[in-house]
């Protein structure tokens, strides 16, 4: 039987943790057993056997996971820091963490920018728990605030918090709330809502075009917020279908250098009444990855010019979202 040299730990002892996890927690219990029958299998048969480093090890399991399932959220992680299959990281400890990583990744806004013709653009890489990034996620939407249409780019944005997926789409509406989405909590047995705010700090961007540019990066919260506006037919979504996660869940530890990131709820539009799991959000407009932005960029500078086309004031704006244009169409 294969031990890993530097941990000790057997490709046994990690499929029985994993599949004694997945019957406890995972969203779907019939699935769970199929998958620890699947894995045992293949124990069995030393499909595993050949497999020297741990990487590669958690690579495979996850492909295998994924065979059964088609649950992309279910992955296994090596680590070379030791953490304890005991005990738990304490609230203090996990907030701490949370906020650091946040912080690194500027709390996801890599870029916000006014683009000529008076489009705005956020690049989001991550929704990131309104407790850290609320102020950020305020600062970016007060930004752009005053310009005729936005673009959310989330094709590099692999999800987070459903909490800030719910602050940001407040503010392309107005102030009455309304239901965005539902989840399924397997441990309770129970649904938790989510919806817009009737509040929100400065100005709300209702009533302005709004773009989503995916890929097929874009994952889980990302997928929530494209999927919801979708839906609602708020933004009109550009790009590549995206990569279909949408059950929410925590991470478990198998051993002190392997975890596992495990489903236990799963996500329930309230219009189609069920989700993107497996599927991904199929664009309005396809195009790849790399032509979204300036597809929808495009996009945009038409409806600027055909709001202010009869407008002697604000003609300058037209010409220069028409000179935009041209340069687009014809760069140099």
């Amino acid at each position: 039987m294969q031990v890993n040299k530097t941990s000790g730990w057997t490709h046994e002892e990690v499929i029985r943790s994993l599949a004694k996890t997945l019957n406890h927690y995972y969203v779907f219990p019939d699935i769970a057993k199929e998958l620890g029958i699947h894995l045992e299998q293949k124990l069995m048969r030393k499909d595993y056997e050949e497999i020297e480093t741990p990487e590669a090890f958690c690579e495979q399991i996850t492909k295998d996971l994924w065979e059964i399932s088609n649950d992309k959220h279910l992955k296994l992680r090596y680590t070379e820091q030791e953490k304890s299959i005991d005990l738990k990281i304490s609230e203090k400890e996990q907030r701490a963490e949370d906020f650091l990583h946040a912080k690194i990744d500027n709390f996801g806004f890599h870029r916000i920018e006014r683009l000529k013709g008076n489009i705005g653009y956020i690049d989001l890489r991550g929704f990131h728990d309104p407790e850290f990034a609320g102020e950020a996620a305020v600062n970016a939407m007060n930004l752009v605030a005053n310009t005729d249409a936005l673009i959310f780019d989330v094709r590099n944005n692999g999800g987070g918090s459903p909490a800030m997926v719910a602050l940001i789409t407040s503010y392309l509406y107005d102030s009455e709330p309304f239901h965005l989405n539902s989840f399924y909590s397997r441990a309770n047995d129970d649904l938790s809502q989510s919806w817009t705010l009737a509040y929100v700090p400065g100005k709300r961007y209702a009533n302005k075009p709004v773009f989503i540019l995916t890929s097929h990066r874009t994952f889980s919260a990302a997928e929530e917020f494209t999927y919801n506006l979708k839906n609602l037919k708020r933004a009109t979504i550009v790009g590549e279908v995206s990569a279909g996660g949408a059950n929410p869940g925590d991470i478990h530890q198998l051993t002190k250098h392997i975890s596992v990131f495990v489903p236990d709820g799963r996500a329930i539009n309230p219009i189609t009444q069920t989700n993107w799991e497996g599927t991904g959000v199929t664009p309005d407009v396809k195009t790849s990855q790399s032509e979204a932005y300036e597809t929808a960029y495009k996009l945009a500078l038409h409806h600027v010019i055909n709001s202010y086309q009869d407008s002697k004031e604000y003609g300058f704006l037209v010409k220069e979202a028409e000179n935009q244009l041209k340069q687009l169409d014809h760069p140099k």
